[in-house]
């Protein structure tokens, strides 16, 4: 469940960005217009399609027995409706836009430059419309996604079930975690001595407690070579168990983690 708050977390941001094009959008007529329009009804159809992923594999999960899980469904279906509404506008972009070509042969003679001044006029109120309502909903799905996404995230930490299914951290591993949120951190590799991490306060992480956090997915690295450093940023997981756990408060045993001999509950070291 955490990867699906990733998930969607990515795509609010993405609905978001494609707004942000949307509304550079010039309404003027013509070509270059619908150079523009094509590309992003492309995009708003691939982020409806990931939308629909999303929505899918929550509706087939264990979120659907979570209380209040029927809110998330719900605004996910309405991210669909209005992202499809944002498409429709661009697609209607596409048909009010007038393109000059020729009329039919035989046709009234006409004065070219007054006919497309005066189409050109009639056009532009309607291209502005259109741009101005697929902004409107893109801007929506954006919302929507980023509010769904903290929904679940609430919806877990408040769930029983799904608390004790959290690893648990001892401090040391608590606080490297909970540094990465605070400043940041770059994973960075020496010619023939391994890899290192610094956290953005300019202190180092150390390895084990790095390890045990990289192995339950509480941070994820970025891709790009480890010479000039790779960003590391906390995962929806890590997210959770940092509001969940707190360093040197006893937490419930997690499945599937047995304690070790004289260790003392079983923390992951």
């Amino acid at each position: 469940m955490p990867v699906q708050i990733d998930h969607l977390r990515q795509l609010g941001a993405d609905f978001a960005a494609l707004h942000a094009t949307v509304t550079t959008l010039d309404a003027r007529p013509g070509s270059e217009l619908l150079q523009q329009l094509g590309p992003k009804i492309l995009s708003v159809h691939e982020l409806i399609g990931r939308t629909l992923v999303r929505l899918s594999v929550l509706d087939g999960s264990q979120y659907v027995a979570v209380p209040g899980s029927r809110s998330s469904l719900e605004t996910l279906g309405e991210v669909v409706a209005s992202a499809s509404v944002a498409a429709s506008q661009l697609a209607r972009a596409v048909a009010d836009n007038p393109l000059e070509a020729a009329v039919f042969a035989g046709g009234p003679p006409v004065d070219d430059a007054t006919t497309r001044r005066a189409r050109h006029s009639e056009a532009e109120p309607l291209l502005a419309e259109s741009l101005t309502t697929a902004a409107h909903h893109l801007d929506l799905c954006a919302t929507c996604c980023q509010y769904t996404a903290s929904g679940i995230a609430r919806d877990l930490k408040d769930d029983p079930e799904h608390r004790r299914s959290w690893p648990r951290l001892s401090d040391a591993q608590y606080a490297a975690l909970d540094r990465i949120a605070q400043v940041g951190a770059r994973r960075y590799e020496r010619r023939g001595k391994g890899t290192y991490v610094l956290a953005g306060d300019g202190k180092t992480i150390h390895a084990k407690p790095f390890g045990v956090l990289e192995e339950h997915r509480l941070i994820r690295t970025g891709t790009g070579a480890t010479f000039g450093g790779q960003d590391i940023e906390v995962t929806a997981a890590g997210k959770l168990v940092l509001d969940i756990q707190k360093p040197g408060r006893a937490q419930p045993t997690s499945p599937g983690i047995v304690p070790a001999p004289g260790k003392g509950g079983g923390r992951l070291r």
